[in-house]
């Protein structure tokens, strides 16, 4: 990790890691998926589930990234994917960050097009019951957000602080080549991008260091092609003592087409939390709400907060 990756004390951006998560499981997929015959493909992202970050990267730490596909279905592919954080001068490494991203290959010649999956060998059929359970899960989940889609409530004049408008940032921007593979944007260009309007959200709201605590479930709505603007919105939804939760939304447009006009490309929940200078959470202030919708935001956000929690919790007893 070089200083370009990181933030000014050094803690490697959320961003970054999660731009090698995705390259990682696009790999893994689009290789996978071009082992049978047919169309040639490239593994499209659909959806990246909860993502932990354990604990900080630090510039001059080596990150090892490893994926493996631990469940197929008939037109996609789940890859679980761990990144380990190598202290090189004593050799130490720790667990940073895990993931499970959801994939499926769009064929080269048609985009809109979703080719067939190779199906993979399980150890044991509880482990392919597992996949399924996990599959119908993210499926449904994916079905209730899309019918969710609210539009961006722009910022108010001279907001007070602590407020949503207060923080509330907008970042607008082009997706050249760099950005993209056969002409659709990579999803790990799109979540760094998230992941910076969702740390100068929770930076305004502290006013401190913040670093990226775990990302909800992040679904890709709809593709987005070389030449789109996007602009990626974000806003606190809930705050706890020492954590926010940042809703960030995308919305593309082509820069040159004029049909189809802007669209919700991707959305997904951050949450950040503030450090002091020994990178030791500090206490976070309270979110001022005005209005029943950001009332309704903050209540919903509270009851991710809870569940996830007391997921924390379960893993942990189950660890012990």
């Amino acid at each position: 990790m070089r200083p370009d990756d990181a933030n000014i004390v050094g803690n490697v951006h959320g961003g970054i890691i999660l731009k090698m998560i995705e390259e990682a499981g696009g790999i893994v997929s689009t290789r996978h998926c071009n082992t049978q015959s047919g169309d040639r493909c490239l593994a499209a992202l659909v959806r990246v589930e909860k993502t932990e970050f354990l604990c900080p990267m630090f510039i001059g730490e080596v990150a090892h990234v490893s994926a493996e596909i631990t469940y197929t279905s008939k037109h996609s592919l789940e890859v679980q994917v761990n990144v380990m954080a190598e202290n090189i001068l004593t050799g130490a490494k720790k667990l940073s960050n895990k993931a499970a991203l959801w994939y499926v290959p769009c064929s080269l010649q048609n985009v809109d097009k979703i080719t067939k999956v190779p199906p993979i060998k399980y150890a044991s059929e509880d482990q392919e019951e597992e996949g399924r359970r996990r599959y119908e899960a993210q499926k449904m989940e994916r079905l209730e957000t899309k019918a969710k889609i609210e539009e961006v409530v722009p910022m108010p004049p001279n907001p007070e602080q602590y407020t949503v408008g207060f923080s509330q940032s907008s970042l607008i921007h082009l997706l050249g080549p760099s950005d993209c593979t056969h002409n659709y944007v990579h999803g790990g260009a799109t979540m760094k991008l998230m992941d910076e309007v969702a740390g100068i959200v929770a930076a305004r709201h502290c006013n401190t260091n913040v670093v990226t605590a775990s990302v909800d479930a992040i679904n890709f709505h709809r593709k987005i092609k070389k030449g789109c603007v996007v602009t990626v919105t974000g806003r606190l939804t809930f705050v706890s003592n020492k954590s926010m939760e940042i809703e960030v939304l995308v919305d593309a447009a082509s820069l040159v087409e004029a049909e189809g006009g802007k669209y919700r490309a991707v959305s997904a929940f951050f949450t950040f939390i503030s450090l002091d200078k020994f990178n030791k959470p500090l206490p976070v202030p309270p979110l001022k709400i005005q209005g029943e919708e950001e009332q309704r935001r903050f209540e919903e956000g509270k009851a991710r907060y809870l569940q996830n929690k007391a997921k924390r919790l379960a893993d942990k007893e189950r660890q012990q």
